[in-house]
């Protein structure tokens, strides 16, 4: 039903800063066109891998995630290199982390996200593809069902059940409040969008499990019961 993630909307108080800080100290270049611009003055987007990270003003709906923990992929060659130049010449106090034979690093942008960059089976070189997004939910079990309907799948629950991990075009971990590695936060009213090959299908499913359901033309608009904004683009097989 959902083939990709096609972007991932962060809320910046800033662009200049945020711009330095993506293209100076994550080196990522910003690309014209993308459907998650609507107001380029306002608003940036880069390309990791087949998705989106957008930055952008909070003048209007949807405003972008605050304080969202994601995960940006990198080569597993180039991870000592990311580290040393990060922990070195930019002086970043990062935090580093093990997962069974991989490992990330930690560190947060001008407006308090949590940037997670992990070896991943990516070529480079750079980043190279987005696999992680953390959404701050009121209820998991309610959350954890309305994500199952869209066929993510929970691979993962965490202690005291206050978060669970869903795999996807994307991995989602949902998370009631609270602090993780890092100290960092799930993000509140993030904007993903996905590109879907059964538009109907989605809209059919989340009809009256949602706060809000909008179709036009090739795009069906929705905001949940925790505030996120879903945007699903359809292929041009689904229109």
């Amino acid at each position: 039903m959902l083939r990709s993630l096609a972007w991932l909307g962060l809320e910046v108080k800033y662009l200049e800063p945020a711009r330095r800080f993506y293209e100076e100290t994550l080196e990522l270049s910003p690309r014209e066109g993308s459907p998650a611009v609507t107001e380029p003055a306002s608003a940036v987007a880069y390309p990791v891998g087949d998705t989106d990270l957008v930055l952008r003003r909070p003048n209007g709906v949807p405003r972008g995630g605050l304080h969202t923990h994601y995960a940006l992929s990198i080569p597993a060659e180039e991870y000592d290199d990311w580290w040393d130049r990060l922990s070195g010449p930019m002086g970043y106090d990062l935090d580093e982390y093990t997962f069974g034979s991989s490992r990330s690093l930690y560190l947060y942008d001008p407006d308090g996200n949590c940037v997670e960059l992990g070896q991943t089976d990516v070529d480079g070189p750079g980043i190279d593809g987005l696999f992680e997004v953390v959404l701050e939910v009121e209820s998991l079990e309610r959350a954890e069902s309305l994500y199952s309907q869209l066929g993510f799948e929970t691979i993962d629950r965490g202690e005291e059940r206050v978060r669970v991990r869903m795999a996807g075009p994307v991995a989602l971990e949902l998370w009631e409040p609270h602090l993780g590695l890092a100290e960092a936060r799930g993000g509140v009213h993030v904007d993903l969008g996905f590109e879907t090959d059964d538009i109907d299908r989605i809209r059919d499913t989340l009809e009256g499990t949602v706060c809000s359901l909008e179709r036009t033309g090739d795009r069906l608009v929705a905001r949940d019961p925790d505030g996120h904004h879903l945007t699903f683009c359809a292929t041009d097989s689904s229109q």
